[in-house]
């Protein structure tokens, strides 16, 4: 008889979930490259260019409302840098297709019903919102487009 634990601490295989076939890779449902330019990015390089974002957005938000000594934050300077990152984020996929952030560690964002073109504005802003709540960004399907991705009909790939 197999021990409980069998099914999750063995891996997806002792649970029988299906792994990747060989000649599978992140993206290929998507008609995307294996690697190189236009291959779906990785979710560690991702998160380094939202950590970049949030960083970067944290800065600007201090300069545009500094925090006080007096001890307590009040609730428009502790959203101020969500703010930020959700303007700058909307913006600059909107207009070209990246963030602050993605454009240092060369990666685009890409809207699959028009391939090579920046999403748009309401793709973007949805994309957004989502990704501002964080727990969509980081359930990701096979070919590790997130839940936000999915939502607004986009991937991120490598520029």
């Amino acid at each position: 008889m197999a021990r409980w634990t069998g099914t999750w601490m063995s891996g997806p295989s002792a649970a029988g979930v299906e792994m990747r076939a060989e000649g599978d890779y992140r993206g290929r449902r998507l008609g995307l490259p294996a690697d190189g330019p236009g291959s779906a990015a990785a979710f560690s390089t991702r998160l380094a260019a939202f950590a970049i974002d949030a960083f970067g957005s944290g800065l600007v938000a201090r300069l545009i409302d500094p925090i006080e000594d007096t001890g307590t934050v009040d609730g428009g300077a502790a959203l101020m840098p969500v703010v930020v990152l959700a303007v700058v984020t909307i913006l600059g996929l909107a207009l070209v297709g990246q963030t602050p952030g993605m454009r240092l560690l060369r990666l685009r964002v890409m809207q699959l019903s028009s391939p090579g073109g920046p999403p748009g504005l309401v793709p973007s802003a949805l994309r957004t919102a989502l990704l501002v709540l964080l727990v969509p960004a980081l359930v990701a399907d096979r070919d590790g487009r997130g839940l936000h991705d999915k939502a607004a009909g986009t991937v991120v790939v490598r520029a």
